[in-house]
């Protein structure tokens, strides 16, 4: 995780538990290939100078981003927000949630608490103006492996 930021906020990001903090030198260093990160966070004062690094960043999909709260003055919230596994998804154009819930190296139980709580931010995301079943099939898969299709009814009711 990568944080840039200045003076105190830059404090403030290494006890949330950031691995790199900077600001000019991390830019510099990034312009000159590196990219040993998953995530960029970045103070709102220093998108000017962060926004330079757009080629780099943006096709990577580490661009900090004001929608999903990278581009924020609270950097210790949204490190530790992040350090606990915090997942951002999108809904594509025909109502389809593509979201990861675990790794391989995660036990049973957690693939299962994750799983759920994804499920229950998508049905309690469901706009209040939407009529009828908002779930229609729910289907969990590996990366490239076959997927099981799940009782979407049965999932609605468990979590609405």
């Amino acid at each position: 995780m990568l944080v840039f930021a200045k003076g105190e906020k830059e404090q403030e990001a290494r006890q949330a538990g950031a691995d790199y903090v900077g600001s000019d030198d991390l830019m510099e260093k990034i312009k000159g290939g590196w990219l040993d990160f998953d995530c960029a966070i970045s103070t709102p004062d220093l998108m000017a100078s962060v926004g330079k690094l757009g080629k780099a960043l943006g096709p990577r999909g580490l661009m900090p981003n004001p929608k999903t709260g990278t581009v924020t003055f609270e950097v210790g919230k949204a490190v530790s927000e992040i350090r606990k596994g915090r997942v951002e998804y999108k809904v594509e154009k025909a109502g389809i949630v593509q979201v990861p819930v675990g790794k391989v190296s995660f036990q049973p139980e957690q693939l299962y608490d994750n799983a759920a709580a994804v499920l229950e931010a998508v049905i309690k995301a469901k706009p209040a103006s939407c009529k009828g079943r908002y779930l229609m099939s729910v289907t969990l898969s590996s990366t490239m492996g076959p997927g099981v299709k799940l009782d979407a009814i049965a999932l609605a009711k468990e979590w609405s």
